[in-house]
Parts: structure tokens; C-alpha cells; sequence
């Protein structure tokens, strides 16, 4: 899967230990609200769950539409595509001007290929599933041969070895139908979401800076559009990165936002992710997360010591390619909350009727580039 700031990949061991704990049964139905990458939804849907994944932005619905949606009836359809595609000839064309040439995301050669292909995608006019596939492959294949440290809000001043590979399509890692039944993916407001869908358990994952998912990740956004929008800055922003602004990357309306949010969840339980660096501290997020289920909800606090990500331990550079600041630090803590009804234990899933909180600490890791 793609790099992303915030990847789960090392966490998921924890994450569903976690839902495991609930005793929901084998083939729980599992609600994503921020489902970002899908690789928390795609390992649900591995161990037989039945996934809905939500997400606003574009390219989240294309890769859980791909990841989570999309079962494994479509394999030999994706093989076929991928194949054509592989073989196209480079055109050139608004996406190697602006990530190529305009700035350096990708080598131009590189470029090329992924203007060629992402034609050829929507001229073939494909079902939603399949083309989410043919879009995914294709936005793992140019994140493969990157020029950037994991985020899309700057690129290296020197090409990264990677840049200079060739472009190369692999069909995703899609997954046969699970036992708890058909998947979903929804692009849509976390809100409207929440309100809308029933679930045994909702695993919520919120961003937790001022550091817009759309803004990191911009060029995921235009691939997947294929608008072709203005763009303004170094880093060829598109312009409705400064108009679609999500509330949970506001400091002053993030906690009223996450409580707005959390008390409009329809399941039994909830799993939070939330780290360190967040808005709100780990004992703020404990009082707000036990006013739920009418005051009485279990809280279990599971924390991770990692590494920071790479652009961290890189530094703090200007446009001139000059250190101009130092990082604070290098390590931090990602938590798990896990919230039941006072009738459920937050730790094993058994009847309880007390209510206590209490941190169960996971070692520590390395997170990977994000």
C-alpha cells in the first residue's frame, strides 16, 4: 500500500487484538470512519469480518473501494487491464507538466507513463470496482517511484534512487467476499456516517493535527479526479486544498468536533486511535471518551512507543535546501482506546458493571516512512 503519514501497518497487530477482545463474534460487522489507506479494513475483511470503510476524500474511497469493496471475483479482469496498461506507450500531459516539470514529484519519464495510462483508464469508461483496482495499482506503482520522504507537501532536491526505476502496474491484493458478507465504501462526511450506519464495532482514527490528509497527499486526489485543477505553490498544490478543510484539523473546534462525532456512533463498542502529538491530551481524550454510553462507558488505554516518521528524523529545511530549525523529538506514543457500555468489559468482552480505565503498554516500534 501506499507511504501515509499515520500508516497502521505496525499497529494492526494491536488494533485487532483489540476488536478481538470485544468477543463480537467471528464475523463482526467493523465501521472505518477514517479509513484513509484501508489497511485497517483490509485486514478485517481478511479475518472474515464485513467491512464498511468511510472516507471524504477521493483517493481514500478509490483504495477502500479497491481494498475493501472489491472482492476477488475481479482478479483476472485486473490482470488483463494491467496488462494493456503496462504495455501503453508515455504520452506526457498535465500530470507530468505539474508533478514532473513543474515540480519534482516524479521523473518525467515516469510521468508520462502515468498520463498515458490514467487516459486510457478513463477512456475505457469501467465499472466502479474495476476502475478502482486499475487506479489503486496505479497510484502504488508511481508511489514506488516517488521523489518525496512520504508526504506530498515537499519533494527532495536530489531525485531519489527510486525516481529513476520504471513505472511498473501489480494487481492490488484483493480478497476473497468474507463471511460476515458484502463490504462497503462510502465517500462521505464522518458525520453523516456516523449517523447512518449500524455496526457491532466502529474503529475511528481521526486526523489529530493541522496537517490536512487532502493537503499531504494532493497529488493521490488529482490522479483519482482526473480534473486537472489550478494549483498554487511549490509543491502544485490543488487549489481546493485551502477550501476543503476538515474541523478536526482545527485546535480550537477538535474536541467539540470528536464528541459531536463519537456521540452520533451506532455500535457496540468503539476502538479510538489517537497519539501523543494530537490535539487533546491522552487524560482529555479519557473524560471525553467516558461520557459515552450515558456516562458509563469502560475505557482500556493501549499504548506504543514509536519512532517518528522520516521527515522528522530528516529535519526542518527551507526552499533553499538550508537547515533553518530543530526537531522537538524523535519518538512518540500512538494510543488505543477501547470503549465499551458498562455492560461490556473493555478488556476481554465479559459482563461487568463497574467502570475504571486503565494503560496496557505494547513495547515499543519503528514507524515506517509514512
Amino acid at each position: 500500500m501506499i507511504k501515509y503519514l499515520g500508516s497502521k501497518r505496525l499497529m494492526l497487530p494491536a488494533i485487532l487484538a483489540a476488536i478481538d477482545s470485544l468477543a463480537l463474534g467471528a464475523c463482526p460487522t467493523v465501521l472505518d470512519l477514517f479509513s484513509g489507506t484501508s489497511r485497517v479494513g483490509h485486514a478485517l475483511k481478511r479475518r472474515g469480518s464485513r467491512v464498511i470503510a468511510c472516507d471524504h476524500n477521493s483517493y481514500a474511497h478509490t483504495l477502500a473501494a479497491c481494498y475493501v469493496q472489491s472482492d476477488d471475483e475481479h482478479i483476472d479482469a485486473a490482470h488483463r487491464l494491467i496488462d494493456e496498461f503496462n504495455a501503453l506507450a508515455p504520452t506526457g500531459g498535465y500530470f507530468t507538466e505539474t508533478f514532473c516539470v513543474c515540480s519534482r514529484f516524479f521523473h518525467p519519464k515516469n510521468g508520462a507513463r502515468v498520463d498515458a495510462i490514467r487516459d486510457e483508464i478513463e477512456r475505457k469508461g469501467l465499472e466502479p470496482e474495476l476502475k478502482a483496482i486499475v487506479l489503486t495499482s496505479l497510484m502504488e506503482a508511481a508511489d514506488r517511484v516517488d521523489s518525496t520522504t512520504g508526504v506530498q507537501m515537499a519533494y527532495l532536491k536530489a531525485w531519489a534512487p527510486r525516481a529513476q526505476n520504471d513505472l511498473l502496474l501489480r494487481v492490488p491484493d484483493l480478497l476473497a467476499r468474507p463471511l460476515g458478507g458484502k463490504c462497503e465504501a462510502h465517500r462521505m462526511d464522518a458525520f453523516d456516517a456516523a449517523r447512518s450506519v449500524e455496526a457491532d464495532v466502529a474503529y475511528i482514527d481521526p486526523p489529530y493535527n493541522q496537517h490536512s490528509y487532502l493537503g499531504n497527499y494532493h497529488v493521490w486526489e488529482s490522479l483519482v479526479r482526473w480534473d486537472k485543477p489550478e494549483v498554487y505553490g511549490v509543491a502544485c498544490k490543488r487549489v481546493d486544498v485551502r477550501q476543503r478543510q476538515s474541523v478536526f484539523n482545527s485546535r480550537p473546534a477538535f474536541a467539540g468536533a470528536l464528541t459531536r462525532l463519537l456521540s452520533s456512533v451506532r455500535s457496540r463498542a468503539l476502538v479510538v486511535s489517537f497519539s501523543d502529538e494530537g490535539f487533546i491530551t491522552r487524560a482529555d481524550m479519557e473524560s471525553l471518551l467516558a461520557m459515552l454510553y450515558q456516562g458509563e462507558a469502560r475505557i482500556r488505554t493501549i499504548g506504543t512507543d514509536y519512532k517518528r516518521y522520516v521527515g522528522a528524523q530528516i529535519g526542518i529545511y527551507n526552499p533553499r535546501g538550508e537547515k533553518v530549525g530543530r526537531v522537538g523529538h524523535l519518538r512518540n506514543t500512538e494510543y488505543l482506546y477501547v470503549v465499551t457500555p458498562p455492560t461490556m468489559d473493555a478488556g476481554t468482552g465479559e459482563g461487568t458493571r463497574s467502570t475504571r480505565s486503565h494503560t496496557t503498554r505494547v513495547g515499543t516500534a519503528t514507524t515506517p516512512s509514512p
